[in-house]
């Protein structure tokens, strides 16, 4: 009974999540005004623009269970730090696409290494990296802690990428404020960020499950079968 009610909620929830984020494509994509000079190809910013957002905070989060991990070894917390790592590249990945296809239009090139975009494609080959690091490592409890100290590092680029429009004369523009843009911009993107921050929760629980349940199949000790004859050393 337990489990079917849980089985609900989790339908519920995605079915919600559905809902909101076909609002929030609503008002990006139809509701919301067309930007003055560049048109309705800025409506691609709201999903560029939230994308990248939950690359920087899956990049936090992986940063977190990473520290956390070293000071108390977890499982759970291990699990957490690869599906926050898989959520940043794969999340990262398609915001920079996006990005790129806005730029062509108004930058006039698809890429430029700028400080931003440097930084971000740091983040990702990085990322891409940890991900290889998981696989050719045998032992969990090695892989953990090798990824954990990885993670770590790794996450450096993480408040580089957001202050780096700042700090650097970038061809990025540097980010938006409620005052600088118009309202119904404004009230369209918080939804789409609302919108896919719900989808990077939906899609963590279930990486993060997954990275659980390989993690107790490789340290867990089967037991013999019954009638089995056991060895003793």
């Amino acid at each position: 009974m337990e489990m079917r009610m849980r089985r609900r909620l989790e339908i519920a929830a995605v079915l919600g999540t559905l809902g909101i984020f076909a609002y929030a494509a609503w008002t990006g994509l139809v509701w919301a005004p067309p930007d003055r000079e560049m048109g309705d190809v800025q409506r691609i910013m709201y999903a560029h623009v939230p994308m990248v957002q939950m690359m920087l905070l899956s990049g936090t989060i992986n940063f977190v269970c990473c520290v956390v991990y070293l000071f108390r070894a977890s499982w759970k917390t291990d699990a957490l730090a690869e599906a926050s790592a898989e959520t940043a590249l794969v999340f990262g990945a398609i915001g920079t696409t996006l990005g790129a296809i806005w730029g062509r239009p108004t930058w006039g090139v698809y890429w430029a290494w700028d400080p931003r975009l440097t930084t971000v494609a740091i983040l990702l080959v990085a990322y891409a990296g940890y991900m290889a690091l998981r696989r050719f490592v045998d032992d969990p409890e090695r892989r953990a802690v090798w990824s954990a100290v990885t993670g770590i590092i790794i996450a450096v680029d993480v408040p580089i990428i957001y202050f780096s429009v700042k700090w650097w004369k970038s061809l990025h523009q540097v980010q938006s404020t409620p005052r600088t843009v118009d309202p119904q911009m404004v009230y369209a993107l918080r939804w789409n960020i609302t919108a896919f921050f719900l989808v990077l929760i939906v899609f963590l629980v279930a990486r993060y499950r997954i990275a659980l349940a390989a993690r107790l199949r490789e340290t867990t000790v089967p037991e013999p079968a019954p009638g089995a004859q056991q060895v003793v050393a």
